[in-house]
């Protein structure tokens, strides 16, 4: 069976029908190629014989898009030849558009990417208005742009201002908002009317053409030497570099195939395009993209989940504690469908956690989002109580009280002299070890952590960690609930801090070193930000709360002194949390104030007398060292936790970092980063960051072990 079939009907309609027979999906491989060019040449040898041509696929899905594999494989020196290919792809697609014979495109499923450039090729779009059909240009997501003619023919659809966010966001669209946006032009309401409407159409378009190919065709919007796309031009362009940091170079890519597309004809345009898409398959940050997008789709389709368990769901989940992260869990819970028991120590601080899910739900409702009918059947799905009793029947009991040992062990005890001794037992923990608060637990087999990240509703990560005696039958039920929340699971083994808070606190850290060594304040937050971190890592420690951050590490003090091991206050990082802490009263954010004021309605800035409080710097340290320091001691020790046996796979590691701690997405994860570095190349560059500015960037055994193999991760 061949790629691409053609099929004549009585009335001269061909349909064209798409569908790989090796492959699940349909993707621009050299079959595609190969028959795509075979199926419009026939087209164009019978022209005179056709109606016109209905574009189909014989998958559910309509067309995936390009072929990643095939993408990640290539060399440097093979971006011009795959520029090439691309030509060929769009030289098929421009044939088929100037056949001077409708053609319509049938989309009964997803249409993204390559698969929705072969739709902006036809004259006339229809979708299947189905919540399963999904229709867009993501490739900028993988640090690609659209390659056959999707720039080009969105640009001429659209006009430059309404296809640069097409283009550059990465959105997928359902029928009815591509409907809207006039991506497509018609919505059918199943697969039978699709093709009506597509075979009614043909029949009252006889002689079908792009508006494009139309003499005087003028882009919508207005022609890039209009006024108002040239006032356009140079806002988009800082909009970009303000967004991105120059960190993206996709984006850039797109927005110069779009503006200089405009400037030539269609031809020109493509090979502009091909050339643009040649230099971004080949670059790192797409290669880290792409990887990131695979290792992401491999840990949400459970390959962290233990084998031989049947899938579960959780029908009655208990939350004990309802502060900002008990309600965060019981609010993501109920619009999961799953019902809550939000208890706490009285009932007015349980209804006020109740309470955080009705604000939420009418911000949405405020901004269309939601509904009062919606809000109503997740609020009834919430029991705020004050009484450990009514927990007895829930599937899955969390505590989320505050980060105390003590009182994590009085509540477990408490809660399990309610519950089934099977019944599963939960710490929403970010740093106190499960095994130690497992010894609380009548069965510490059926006891494990659920790291969740502030704000709840908000964060779509949560980190499972696995106590020592934790069953492989209670991970898996673990998984399966967080699954059930709409949220991604990494699973971790156990130790202080786990591998999130661990690496977390190391970037958060590094502030107090570059203040010991005296690099300014506001020097370390751009730079960490022009690294692209989300924030840096001053603002970081005032979020968390220096108060918090110097308790946890007097609790990691106590803890290694208990086991007989030492623990050195002496270091910067220890030293500017007391100094901040205890001599100037800067406690964080949520004490009033920390490395940075925050004064009423106005935006948060630097505390002035920081800069007086620091030593002067000494030596000389680039930018690029600053940079390298913040991202360079994630990873390092990223690389201890998989060393140590914490992080299980180098999978959960660069989700991990990437949907829970901001690290900077090009760089496709901790591990990621390194690999993009070079392994070896990473070593030496740590190395020498040991040798000037501390022990803490010494390579690892494992990671030079790896240097001296030639492997990566």
């Amino acid at each position: 069976m061949t790629y691409v079939t053609l099929e004549k009907d009585a009335d001269n309609i061909v349909t064209l029908t798409l569908d790989d027979s090796s492959r699940s999906v349909n993707v621009m491989n050299p079959a595609y190629i190969e028959g795509m060019e075979q199926a419009v040449n026939q087209l164009e040898e019978d022209v005179d014989n056709i109606a016109g041509v209905i574009v189909k696929s014989g998958k559910k899905t309509f067309f995936a898009g390009g072929d990643l594999d095939e993408i990640l494989a290539l060399e440097p020196h093979q971006a011009a030849e795959y520029g090439r290919t691309g030509m060929r792809i769009k030289a098929s697609l421009r044939t088929l558009e100037t056949l001077g014979k409708p053609v319509v495109v049938a989309i009964n499923g997803a249409a993204l990417g390559g698969g929705f450039e072969i739709c902006l090729a036809c004259h006339h779009r229809i979708a299947l208005d189905d919540r399963s059909v999904q229709i867009g240009l993501p490739e900028v997501t993988l640090g690609l742009l659209p390659g056959a003619g999707g720039v080009v023919r969105t640009v001429r659809l659209l006009g430059l201002q309404a296809a640069l966010p097409v283009l550059s966001n990465g959105r997928n669209f359902t029928p009815q908002a591509a409907l809207k946006a006039g991506l497509i032009d018609d919505i059918a309401d199943s697969p039978e009317a699709m093709i009506d409407k597509a075979r009614q159409w043909i029949k009252q378009n006889p002689e079908s053409c792009q508006s494009w190919d139309v003499k005087g065709f003028t882009f919508p919007g207005g022609n890039v030497d209009s006024r108002a796309v040239e006032a356009f031009i140079p806002f988009a362009g800082a909009t970009l570099l303000a967004q991105k940091k120059g960190l993206y170079p996709a984006q850039s890519a797109i927005l110069n195939t779009a503006i200089e597309s405009m400037r030539v004809d269609i031809e020109s345009a493509s090979r502009i395009e091909s050339r643009y898409l040649g230099y971004l398959a080949v670059s790192p940050e797409s290669k880290n993209l792409i990887t990131y997008f695979f290792q992401t789709q491999k840990i949400r389709a459970g390959a962290s989940r233990p084998e031989g368990f049947e899938r579960s769901k959780v029908t009655k989940l208990g939350v004990i504690g309802a502060g900002m992260m008990g309600a965060g869990i019981a609010y993501s819970a109920a619009t999961a469908g799953i019902a809550v028991v939000l208890s706490d120590v009285s009932a007015d601080k349980a209804q006020q956690g109740k309470a955080y899910s009705e604000s939420v739900l009418d911000k949405l409702i405020a901004k269309g989002r939601s509904t009062e009918e919606a809000k109503q059947t997740t609020l009834s799905l919430i029991q705020a109580t004050d009484q450990m009793a009514d927990l007895a029947d829930c599937d899955l009991v969390i505590e989320a009280v505050f980060e105390n040992k003590a009182l994590k062990h009085q509540v477990t005890t408490e809660a399990q002299q309610q519950l089934n001794s099977t019944t599963i037992f939960a710490s929403n923990t970010s740093t106190l070890p499960i095994s130690e608060l497992a010894t609380h637990s009548v069965s510490p087999a059926h006891y494990i952590g659920l790291h969740f990240f502030s704000p709840v509703d908000k964060m779509p990560l949560v980190e499972i960690i696995c106590g020592e005696q934790t069953s492989d039958e209670t991970l898996a039920k673990a998984y399966d609930f967080v699954k059930q929340l709409r949220k991604t699971p990494i699973v971790v083994n156990d130790s202080r801090g786990f591998y999130t808070s661990r690496v977390y606190e190391i970037y958060q850290d590094e502030a107090g070193w570059l203040l010991e060594d005296g690099v300014k304040p506001a020097l370390i937050e751009n730079l960490a930000q022009q690294a692209g971190m989300p924030v840096g890592p001053l603002a970081a420690n005032d979020e968390v709360a220096q108060q918090l951050l110097l308790d946890i590490k007097k609790a990691t003090k106590l803890a290694l002194e208990e086991a007989g091991k030492s623990y050195d206050t002496n270091r910067a990082p220890y030293q500017w949390l007391e100094r901040m802490v205890n001599e100037h009263g800067r406690s964080g954010r949520a004490h009033g104030g920390g490395y940075y004021d925050y004064p009423q309605g106005e935006n948060k800035r630097l505390w002035p007398e920081l800069s007086n409080i620091q030593p002067q710097q000494t030596q000389d340290i680039s930018y690029q060292d600053i940079q390298d320091r913040l991202l360079y001691c994630q990873s390092l020790e990223a690389i201890r936790c998989l060393e140590e046996g914490v992080l299980r796979s180098v999978e959960d590691c660069n989700i991990g970092s990437i949907l829970g701690l901001g690290f900077p997405r090009y760089t496709g994860g901790h591990l990621q980063f390194v690999n993009s570095v070079g392994v070896r190349k990473f070593a030496e560059r740590a190395q020498d960051l040991a040798n000037r500015f501390g022990d803490r960037f010494t390579p690892p055994a494992l990671l030079l072990q790896m240097a001296e193999a030639g492997t990566q991760f």
